[in-house]
């Protein structure tokens, strides 16, 4: 098992020797893209002759991929790593849990390799499904996504003093259900820690210490008798053996994110893509103008109230290099919907312009964004 401690980090080798390293941090500020690389590409060129037919089927041979399913518990920072790895903004984020609502693909490609990720719902129980009125998809989606991939990555929040010390059960879960696909762990959030030193007892303690041990790897038939052998009924289990690599990474600062797309590029399969080589992500302009609007009510209502609010796309269209849309915000009572617009509709001003910014960093464009409100049957302008 291989392990990396990256920006300043820890690189363990043989053991217990320790050995410093200076590695430098990616730059993480978004390109501004145009409209054209937006777009999907266009068609080729018709084939006019065996020359050019043998040149593309060349290209095709020299094309490699690999797909990636993220999965962690919610608000471990799965959408934000996968917005800074390809550098570009197509996963909708915010500070409270459950943001993510299905599984979106975001896509890097590099050189001849493309990397498919996909970015899946924080892993749930069914009560948590009915308290944030979460559709029942919700736990099937990142299943989905894991018969989709050829790697699983499990994000862990390192900063977390309560959680970080164990994996949740249903990650355990997902990674039995999934023995036979490769796996690796991601600590995330490392720039928040004060002691880098509580990073090597976590490695040790979510692996169950099988970064130092020699041992021979397990084949996709051995994985499954290796994971069920030896722990008592009583004692419930809160590691995972089977990781092939760890990483520590900051999504946040960047911290990592470009050893980790090395080590993906490096593992990736010989196939055609999936996609064109300027695509981001599959995801329709028209929903994520709307998930985005929905991410930031988030941010911007306290408690439960934005999970019962209902968005919808009213108007999309491009004119001249300029996104022209609105979107209709449902609310359940007309006291929410004070609460969202705010004294002269000083809230949802602030709403707006934040939804813009992010609408401009993920298009590349001017977008000028007009969200309304609506309770009772009535819309307010």
């Amino acid at each position: 098992m291989r392990f990396y401690r990256l920006a300043s980090s820890i690189k363990l080798l043989n053991c217990n020797k320790v050995q410093l390293l200076a590695i430098s941090v990616r730059n993480l500020s978004a390109t501004t893209r145009t409209t054209d690389e937006n777009a999907p590409s266009p068609p080729p060129p018709p084939i006019t002759g065996a020359v050019n037919n043998d040149q593309n089927n060349n290209k095709k041979s020299q094309q490699r991929a690999l797909h990636i399913a993220v999965i962690g518990v919610p608000n471990v920072g799965k959408s934000t790593f996968i917005n800074n790895i390809i550098n570009h903004k197509v996963c909708p984020t915010s500070a409270k849990v459950h943001t993510t609502r299905k599984a979106n693909t975001a896509i890097l490609t590099s050189g001849q390799t493309q990397l498919v990720f996909y970015d899946t719902p924080g892993l749930v129980t069914q009560r948590e499904i009915r308290k944030h009125h979460l559709e029942q998809s919700f736990k099937s989606a990142y299943r989905h996504a894991i018969q989709h991939a050829d790697i699983i990555a499990v994000m862990q929040d390192a900063s977390n003093s309560w959680t970080r010390k164990e994996l949740h059960p249903t990650v355990l879960d997902t990674l039995k259900a999934y023995a036979q696909l490769p796996s690796f762990l991601i600590l995330n959030k490392i720039d928040a820690l004060k002691s880098k030193r509580v990073l090597l007892d976590l490695i040790k303690t979510l692996t169950n210490d099988t970064l130092h041990k020699s041992k021979k790897t397990a084949t996709p038939s051995e994985t499954p008798q290796l994971i069920t052998k030896g722990l008592p009924l009583n004692q419930r289990e809160t590691n995972w053996s089977h990781f092939n690599d760890v990483f520590l990474v900051s999504s946040l600062t960047g911290s990592g994110l470009q050893e980790l797309q090395d080590y993906l590029i490096a593992a990736a399969k010989q196939r055609s893509w999936r996609f064109a080589a300027n695509v981001y992500t599959d995801e329709s302009p028209e929903s994520l103008i709307v998930e985005s609007v929905r991410a930031r009510l988030l941010d911007y209502l306290p408690q439960e109230i934005p999970y019962n609010l209902k968005c919808e796309l009213e108007y999309y269209n491009v004119d001249k290099h300029v996104v022209y849309t609105s979107v209709l915000v449902q609310c359940p009572t007309p006291r929410i919907e004070r609460l969202i617009c705010g004294e002269s509709n000083g809230k949802l001003r602030q709403i707006t312009e934040r939804v813009t910014s992010d609408l401009v960093e993920m298009f590349g464009q001017a977008v000028s964004l007009t969200i309304s409100t609506m309770s009772g049957g009535k819309k307010r302008p």
